[in-house]
């Protein structure tokens, strides 16, 4: 069987970031074609969360030496016949990351771990830039523009299939919400879901503006707006992961996070100096305020009256039962307060499918859960169904066995 075919596209739109407004951008998307020999295309794109970049989330090498676990969900899809597109939003991986050079302009409650290199000291404040920097409106924007250019592509001008991963599956629902005619099939990893999140409060407009973000950037209050950079080491980056630790093979942190540092040419180069021009790296991710997405939006209709998360675009659901990070507890605030199963009961329609794995954490796809990840995502894609049901919500134990939940 041949390999799938791996293509470099450069998609280029005018940037909706207030920090590069109007500037033509170009996002890097990468392409495994995986169509066989006289079958028709079926694309995939997949949106990478709020820190991780998409090659490091879909794309992983094996562990050398390691177990015979593929971390590649991109390539497992592409070998089973679709077309797999992975996108990196501006101030991830790949994609651009304006005003993000800048040391200066990290969180100040984070320029810590910046101190030696690149910073002598944490920056006075305010930062250069003291504002958010992406928003949903900049970020629909690039993910639609994306979406057209894969429907664009010869033989792909049809409905596309989506994965939407942590804080992706939050932009990704979003967007479904507003354009389900692009989408076929809609599938939430570990999704980040605030029942109480920020929205219009406008039912007839629910996907506007709130109120405190009529005017773009949001720079109050500055210890959460204020600054367009987040930044972590790679002690934040372990000790951040959750989930059972036996899931884990002994080196995938340290595969992950060289992952990450080879989408960063910069960050690479900052933090501690491990060896003689080497460095241990730091991750820099954008800082985003993002709406659109909770009790209120989740059950959206299209114009004829049909629920479109659930009836229009069937939704498959997959989380890890130790996810601390999609699951916070019920004494944090909103909007930061997320809850899977709360998502899952949002969507009205009856074509939605939701399963917990045992043990598994936040990030799934560097667990060997992954290979049960990409066995369902697979059975979703082919048939809207996994292992024959199509509805329901249920506990995947450690011995496969499915048990159906309240």
């Amino acid at each position: 069987m041949p390999a799938p075919t791996l293509r470099e596209h450069h998609v280029t739109l005018q940037s909706q970031i207030p920090a590069n407004l109007n500037i033509t951008v170009t996002l890097p998307v990468r392409e495994y074609d995986g169509t066989k020999p006289n079958q028709a295309h079926k694309p995939v794109l997949m949106l990478h969360g709020r820190s991780v970049p998409a090659l490091a989330a879909f794309d992983l090498a094996p562990v050398p030496g390691g177990s015979a676990t593929r971390y590649s969900w991109a390539q497992e899809l592409a070998d089973d016949g679709y077309d797999v597109f992975l996108m990196d939003l501006q101030g991830s991986g790949r994609s651009p990351r304006p005003r993000m050079d800048e040391p200066c302009n990290a969180n100040p409650a984070q320029q810590q771990v910046l101190v030696t290199n690149p910073l002598q000291q944490p920056c006075p404040p305010p930062p250069p830039y003291p504002h958010q920097l992406g928003n949903s409106e900049s970020e629909w924007a690039e993910l639609d523009t994306v979406v057209k250019f894969i429907r664009g592509l010869p033989g792909r001008n049809k409905p596309i299939r989506c994965i939407g991963y942590s804080l992706g599956a939050a932009i990704m629902g979003s967007y479904v919400l507003q354009h389900p005619d692009n989408v076929e099939s809609l599938l939430l990893l570990a999704p980040v879901f605030p029942p109480k999140g920020r929205w219009s409060g406008n039912p007839a407009a629910p996907f506007g503006r709130p109120a405190e973000a009529q005017t773009l950037p949001v720079s109050t209050p500055a210890l959460t707006w204020g600054f367009p950079m987040l930044v972590g080491t790679k002690t934040g980056f372990s000790t951040g992961l959750d989930g059972n630790p036996a899931l884990r093979e002994p080196d995938i942190v340290d595969l992950a996070w060289e992952a990450c540092m080879e989408n960063d040419p910069l960050g690479s180069k900052w933090g501690p100096e491990v060896a003689p021009g080497e460095y241990e790296g730091i991750l820099r991710y954008r800082n985003t305020y993002w709406w659109g997405w909770n009790n209120q939006t989740v059950p959206h209709e299209n114009p004829v009256g049909t629920r479109i998360l659930g009836e229009q675009v069937p939704v498959l659901i997959i989380y890890g039962e130790q996810d601390r990070a999609a699951n916070s507890p019920a004494t944090f605030p909103d909007p930061i307060r997320f809850s899977v199963p709360a998502l899952y009961t949002a969507v009205k329609g009856t074509r939605k499918l939701m399963f917990c794995l045992a043990g598994a954490g936040h990030s799934l796809v560097w667990e060997r859960t992954a290979k049960t990840v990409h066995h369902m995502s697979k059975q979703w894609f082919k048939n809207g169904k996994v292992e024959g049901l199509s509805s329901g919500s249920y506990f995947r134990d450690p011995d496969g066995e499915l048990i159906p939940l309240p």
